[in-house]
């Protein structure tokens, strides 16, 4: 295993980390088994943002007497309400809900404090301006929290917390199929038969995400590098074409400020398959001429790549945003609780939709749209 310095905390972390969400649906011994072979394995870096007590209580018992072996990203703002997840910045309901996870977990410090899931500019005010970022700092004083970081899958946001000064590490969502972009100068170049995938194909609001934090020296962990395991197969995957995870891993990790990738585990072999980018060759790492070599059609066949060519909308729905947290929503049995936060924090969603299809006008890949606002409405 490899480990890189996260930004400017000092920590070195494995580039391979575990993402503890799949751990919710595993008992015990099921959760030790996996969190012993990602230990054997050289994975040091654990992401709890789950508020369900025994996911919680499992990984405690899971890592108790070496939790020095462990460096925890443990999320302030995530609380279990009515047997359901439920972010809030209500401290009466914060507090209980981050010393419940101490417990649980059975420490009294957490490496890295997150500012939990902020996503829009009113969010970022809210939370770094009130008595929620007073009880972050607190932590940070008295040694609870050993640095501050944040989750969110917005760049505009995400580079907000790269500049804040107090924010030393953000938790982002990174992958070729959120990222990458044919050339837009001229749009018959989504068309082409290939195209030079390079930072100047990533769109470039995340291009710039990437370098800020590179400058500021505020490292990035991963979530979503998979995509849900969209980008495995060929017919999910928007490029038309397979990845492993290998390739989405190294993707990931030859992004500047990356520190680590947070993968889901459901088993050990998932464990194994994604630590196997240690020892993969060059050639089984690259993800370049996959995609170069992608079918033109995979850009044109009614498959959103959340280009953002449909806006503007008139009743103002960031419909790239809604196609992408529905496509995230149907790769489970179940809506993600998590997705589920995060359509219900949009100012506009698909019930705004009034169907006139302007959008569907401006699209290069001829999607569909006003359909998939209704069946989105009807998911969620």
């Amino acid at each position: 295993m490899k480990y890189r310095e996260l930004g400017r905390t000092g920590l070195m972390v494995s580039e391979i980390g575990l993402g503890g969400e799949w751990l919710e649906r595993h008992n015990t011994e099921e959760v030790r088994e996996i969190i012993d072979v990602c230990e054997k394995e050289g994975i040091n870096i654990l992401d709890c943002w789950m508020s369900e007590p025994n996911v919680r209580s499992n990984i405690g018992l899971a890592i108790q007497g070496r939790r020095e072996s462990w460096i925890i990203q443990g999320h302030i703002g995530s609380t279990w309400e009515n047997g359901q997840y439920v972010r809030t910045r209500d401290m009466a309901k914060v507090k209980p809900a981050f010393e419940d996870l101490l417990n649980r977990i059975q420490t009294d410090y957490i490496d890295l404090g997150m500012i939990h899931f902020v996503d829009t500019e009113e969010e970022f005010d809210e939370a770094l301006g009130s008595d929620f970022m007073d009880y972050v700092r607190q932590l940070k004083r008295d040694g609870v929290i050993r640095h501050i970081g944040m989750s969110t899958h917005n760049p505009e946001i995400a580079k907000r917390a790269a500049c804040q000064g107090e924010i030393e590490m953000i938790l982002f969502s990174v992958n070729p199929a959120f990222d990458m972009l044919p050339p837009i100068t001229n749009i018959d170049d989504y068309f082409a038969d290939s195209f030079d995938e390079s930072l100047g194909g990533i769109a470039p609001e995340r291009e710039e995400l990437y370098k800020l934090c590179e400058q500021k020296g505020v490292g990035i962990t991963v979530m979503k590098g998979y995509a849900g395991g969209r980008l495995f197969d060929a017919q999910t995957s928007p490029f038309g074409v397979a990845l492993t995870p290998v390739q989405c891993l190294h993707y990931s990790l030859t992004r500047p400020a990356v520190a680590a990738v947070m993968v889901g585990f459901d088993t050990p072999q998932h464990v194994y398959a994604a630590t196997a980018y240690e020892t993969a060759s060059e050639e089984e790492k690259d993800y370049a001429s996959i995609l170069a070599a992608a079918p033109s059609h995979a850009f044109s066949t009614g498959q959103c790549t959340y280009c953002g060519h449909c806006a503007p909308c008139p009743v103002k729905i960031d419909i790239a945003m809604v196609n992408k947290l529905y496509d995230l929503a149907t790769m489970q049995e179940e809506v993600p609780a998590t997705v589920r936060a995060h359509y219900a924090q949009l100012k506009a969603n698909a019930s705004d939709c009034i169907g006139c299809k302007t959008c569907e006008g401006r699209c290069p890949f001829h999607v569909p749209i006003a359909e998939r606002m209704q069946k989105t409405k009807e998911l969620f």
